[in-house]
């Protein structure tokens, strides 16, 4: 016992320890090349040869760096809940269809402001979160109310993905009938960015979240019951309809945020607590929480690191690479499973 308590110590450590770092790369690197002493500099308040690297580093390189941790962190998590609530290794922040409703609230401000609404709407970067919240918001309380008169937590899935499915094919009519350039300030928004946030939105950003965690941080313990199955949850005193309904609310709320802020980020939700369970080589979720927490912080600033290579004239969508990294990932585990199991 002894051994494996400190085993998970030095894991939590290198955990830290590797986030600390990835994220003090954020802020030395990027496609814009700064000396090692300018940013120094720069941190320290000392003067700088070029004001432009001052407010490379200030107004964009440490919001996205904070960013991508809460972004990371938070979904992160959403996908942990999914996955012990459903029992489903595949189980992700999208599975309830949340991200979809996010994607029609933006669709309907960018979709019909860019063709019908162009002259009645002015777009900004506040209306298009806002409705991304607000699509959220409406998938999350639609499923809530469902969640509120069904016991089978499978059946409560399979309404969820088809609620996903039909939000996106309402989608997918208002892409076929929008404007061009509606169409492509859509996609641009889909491929996914931790820069959107910024200083003037990261107070409620960040706050949200730390919210948002603290609640699942209160959830550890019916969590492990609910591992464990309904029957023995139940046995133990444990309200499975009530807290299933607080689960898919502190879940939900992590993903709307996110998508919202960022955009739809694939696979970070669904790889990350797959990483931090063979990391620990546990499903105690006092271990797994933390080990999330920062498994996805470090995923996200990592994400963001690489869609800033040094030297790169531009920007790599975020999306796209959460999934490139993240489904081999999950592909590893399935495969690593499935091995464990025929031995």
């Amino acid at each position: 016992m002894y051994s494996y308590r400190k085993r998970n110590v030095i894991i939590s450590l290198l955990l830290i320890v590797f986030t600390m770092l990835l994220f003090v790369g954020n802020i030395f690197l990027g496609s814009v090349n700064i000396p090692f002493n300018e940013v120094l500099n720069v941190l320290s308040g000392g003067e700088v040869a070029r004001n432009s690297w001052q407010s490379i580093i200030l107004n964009s390189r440490l919001p996205m760096a904070l960013t991508s941790v809460f972004a990371g962190a938070a979904l992160s998590l959403s996908g942990l809940l999914m996955q012990t609530l459903f029992r489903n290794p595949l189980a992700g922040p999208s599975v309830l269809g949340v991200t979809s409703g996010a994607s029609l609230g933006v669709a309907l401000v960018i979709l019909l402001a860019g063709g019908v609404l162009s002259q009645y709407l002015v777009l900004s970067n506040i209306s298009v979160i806002l409705a991304a919240l607000i699509g959220a918001g409406g998938v999350i309380f639609l499923l809530l109310f469902i969640a509120g008169r069904i016991g089978n937590h499978i059946v409560l899935l399979i309404i969820g993905l088809m609620i996903g499915y039909a939000v996106s094919s309402l989608v997918s009519v208002l892409q076929f009938f929008s404007a061009d350039h509606a169409l492509h300030a859509y996609v641009i928004w889909g491929m996914g960015s931790f820069s959107k946030v910024g200083w003037q939105n990261m107070i409620w950003f960040g706050a949200l979240i730390v919210l948002g965690i603290a609640a699942v941080i209160m959830l550890i313990k019916p969590l492990n019951l609910i591992l464990l199955g309904d029957n023995y949850a139940h046995n133990m005193g444990l309200n499975m309809r009530r807290n299933r309904v607080v689960i898919i609310s502190v879940s939900g709320m992590l993903a709307a945020l996110v998508t919202a802020y960022c955009g739809p980020v694939a696979f970070l939700g669904v790889a990350v607590p797959h990483i931090a369970r063979n990391l620990y080589r546990s499903n105690d979720h006092r271990v797994i929480v933390p080990g999330v927490i920062f498994s996805g912080a470090a995923f996200a600033l990592l994400i963001n690191l690489l869609s800033r290579l040094p030297g790169a004239s531009g920007a790599l969508p975020v999306n796209a690479l959460s999934s490139l990294i993240g489904a081999p990932i999950v592909v590893w585990v399935i495969l690593r499973n499935r091995r464990k199991e025929m031995l």
